[in-house]
């Protein structure tokens, strides 16, 4: 403990941090202002000193010092010095700021990142597409001349069946007839189920 002799002489103790902080725990704003000044240089040096940023280092050392107010009563002298508990704090809070900072840029990149992929896999799709049309050419050349003839003009064409009548010089019905059995089997070697 720390003594001070005052200019009448008188020999006084001045209150140590121990003490002070027991006060504080009682909710005493001298006592809380009195360890304030003796903690504050210190914090922020611990404070500094992680976070190298004096805007971010003062604002966290004033969280400290209100979390500090807050939880006073668990303070405890028989684990170490109250300067040790302070400081301890200070450092946790200190790496907390910096994990919530690297935590946020984290997700911003993670953010960015979504923004910028498709929202599907445009390679997989073009090989998914090209092996349909492969498969659909292979069918195709399983079909009779006018089977195919008839669905390429009918769907790739876009013509009706009256008109592909008309070009294969066909009667309607053997046009219909040969449709439905070509989509027949290009269904079953295509593999669709009905």
């Amino acid at each position: 403990m720390k003594e001070a002799v005052s200019i009448g002489g008188d020999l006084s103790a001045e209150p140590d941090l121990k003490e002070l902080m027991g006060r504080v725990a009682l909710g005493d704003q001298g006592a809380f202002a009195s360890v304030y000044d003796r903690a504050m240089g210190p914090v922020l040096g611990t404070v500094r000193a992680v976070l190298r940023d004096h805007a971010q280092s003062e604002e966290v050392a004033q969280e400290v010092m209100v979390e500090l107010w807050r939880t006073a009563a668990r303070y405890r002298p028989d684990r170490g010095t109250a300067i040790n508990w302070i400081l301890t704090l200070a450092h946790r809070r200190a790496v907390d700021r910096v994990r919530s900072a690297e935590a946020a840029a984290a997700r911003d990149h993670k953010a960015a990142l979504l923004e910028r992929t498709p929202a599907y896999d445009t390679v997989a799709e073009q090989v998914e597409t090209r092996l349909e049309r492969e498969q659909v050419r292979r069918c195709m050349r399983g079909l009779t001349e006018i089977q195919r003839q008839a669905v390429t003009l009918a769907y790739y064409r876009g013509l009706t069946y009256r008109e592909v009548a008309e070009i294969l010089t066909l009667p309607l019905g053997t046009v219909k007839t040969r449709m439905r059995d070509g989509l027949i089997r290009l269904r079953d070697c295509l593999g669709v189920t009905a």
